[in-house]
């Protein structure tokens, strides 16, 4: 990569989103091999300091103003997709069958079913809410509800839509906030994208072409396995 991807070379959320566009993929820390991370360009003294420099709180900036979807998405690390690769992303990454069919085969765990069918009659249900409705506030089962949510972002069946405040009843900030998550069907939609026209090897062939002479031979050649796209 450049000179421009080095350490502290980004400082804004508009500069950020610049790079996100240009790469389509961006996790938030090291983890591709030859490729940047949101953690490798800012500068480290700007993070968790609650001011508009701070890229933690982008994180749930760009998937609310549908610049970005993000979630878990590889192996299990958080990443940002650009809203242009995210449908051609889901495609090539995501299942093409239902959690439904999944767990009746034996591929998705009985907690995923349960969670994914409450976020789809909640849209924008946050992590307490969540583990209350599911039946899973109890300390044992923190574990599982983890877990299970982990495995819908990895299958593209659920995003990180934002992050919400704890208020109290007066309605003033009280502890620590909560992510929020919504189907990717209903965040694609409620931001005005479209499903990608075409099969899982139209979109694998469509992002490789997108990261020929921008990402680096050694990013694309551990992503195309990762995700098995060889």
């Amino acid at each position: 990569m450049g000179q421009e991807y080095e350490q502290g070379s980004v400082t804004t959320y508009g500069e950020t989103a610049e790079v996100i566009a240009k790469l389509g993929i961006l996790p938030l820390a090291a983890l591709i091999p030859g490729h940047p991370s949101l953690n490798g360009l800012t500068k480290p003294e700007n993070w968790h300091t609650g001011t508009d420099l701070d890229p933690w709180s982008w994180r749930a900036q760009f998937p609310g103003e549908g610049l970005a979807g993000y979630g878990k998405f590889i192996k299990k690390k958080a990443i940002l997709v650009s809203r242009e690769w995210f449908p051609a992303f889901v495609a090539a990454a995501g299942s093409t069958k239902s959690i439904e069919e999944r767990y009746k085969d034996g591929l998705a765990s009985k907690e995923a079913v349960t969670l994914l069918q409450i976020v789809r009659e909640h849209e924008g249900i946050d992590t307490r809410k969540l583990r209350a409705e599911a039946d899973m506030k109890a300390k044992e089962k923190k574990t599982a509800f983890d877990n299970a949510v982990t495995e819908l972002q990895g299958s593209l069946d659920m995003v990180i839509s934002g992050i919400k405040q704890r208020l109290n009843d007066e309605g003033e900030v009280n502890g620590w906030s909560s992510t929020s998550f919504e189907t990717v069907s209903h965040w694609m939609s409620d931001n005005g994208l479209s499903a990608f026209e075409g099969d899982r090897e139209e979109a694998i062939a469509w992002i490789q072409s997108k990261m020929n002479g921008v990402w680096s031979p050694t990013a694309i050649a551990w992503t195309n396995k990762a995700f098995s796209w060889n």
